[in-house]
Order: C-alpha cells, then sequence, then structure tokens
C-alpha cells in the first residue's frame, strides 16, 4: 500500500512540524523556556547552531528579516531540507524500494563535507569581531 511508503516522511514531517510550533508559541527570547547553548556557556563563542530557535520562532512569525538577523545560515537551510523531505517523500510515494532504501542525499559522498566546511567556516566568521554585527545572533 503506498500510505504505508509514506510513514518515514510523514513521521518526519509531524515531529519537525511538533517542534516548529512549540517554537512558534513558546518564545525562545524570554528566558527560561529553553537551555543556553553548551559552546556559547563553556566558552563565550557562538556555535553555528547559536540562534536557530529564536531564528525559527521568526521564521514561524513570518518574520525573515529578524531570523535573519539571528541566523542566516538557518535561514538558508531551512529551504533546503524542505527540499530534500519533499523530494523523500516523493520518492517513497513512487518507488516500493525507496522505503528501505537511504535518501538519496545520504548516499551523496561529498555532501557531508561540504556540509562539515561550511558549518565550521560560518561557526568561525560569526565569531569574529568584524563580522559579529552581521553573523552573530
Amino acid at each position: 500500500m503506498r500510505l504505508d511508503r509514506l510513514r518515514g516522511p510523514l513521521v518526519v514531517g509531524g515531529l519537525v512540524a511538533a517542534a516548529t510550533a512549540y517554537v512558534a508559541v513558546v518564545d525562545p527570547n524570554s528566558p527560561g523556556h529553553y537551555l543556553v547553548c553548551p559552546l556559547y556557556l563553556l566558552t563565550g563563542h557562538y556555535c553555528a547552531g547559536c540562534g536557530g530557535l529564536r531564528a525559527t520562532h521568526d521564521l514561524a512569525h513570518g518574520d525573515l528579516a529578524g531570523a535573519w538577523a539571528m541566523n542566516p545560515l538557518w535561514v538558508v537551510v531551512v529551504p533546503l531540507l524542505v527540499v530534500a523531505w519533499l523530494r523523500w517523500t516523493a520518492r517513497s510515494w513512487r518507488d516500493p524500494a525507496a522505503v528501505s532504501a537511504a535518501p538519496a542525499v545520504q548516499r551523496v559522498v561529498w555532501v557531508p563535507w561540504v556540509v562539515l566546511a561550511v558549518t565550521t567556516a560560518f561557526t568561525v566568521l560569526r565569531n569574529v569581531p568584524t563580522l559579529a554585527p552581521w553573523l552573530a545572533p
């Protein structure tokens, strides 16, 4: 049955939708609702994910400029993740063998290396004092 093939994409989509709805309702800008980034707490430096919850909150409320100010990398990555999820869903719907196979993105050897390089570069650049006004949350 085709709906059985969509179990994985629908479960992931539902979990992401629930988490996004929670972040949309519980404002990360007010203290006490979420944990502080461990890297920031220990070192005082921002990681690539710092500001991600606030950016997600802003995106859920349609505030693209506010989200960009919190974490520009996350604002760029979110549409890519949505497209990857849509491709996974479409592939699972069309091909019965796709259910047991890994998503296509995981089989591309260079993708993890690009993700690692971009994440590392963003982490370093957002901690450079000259770039902090544009990249730091």
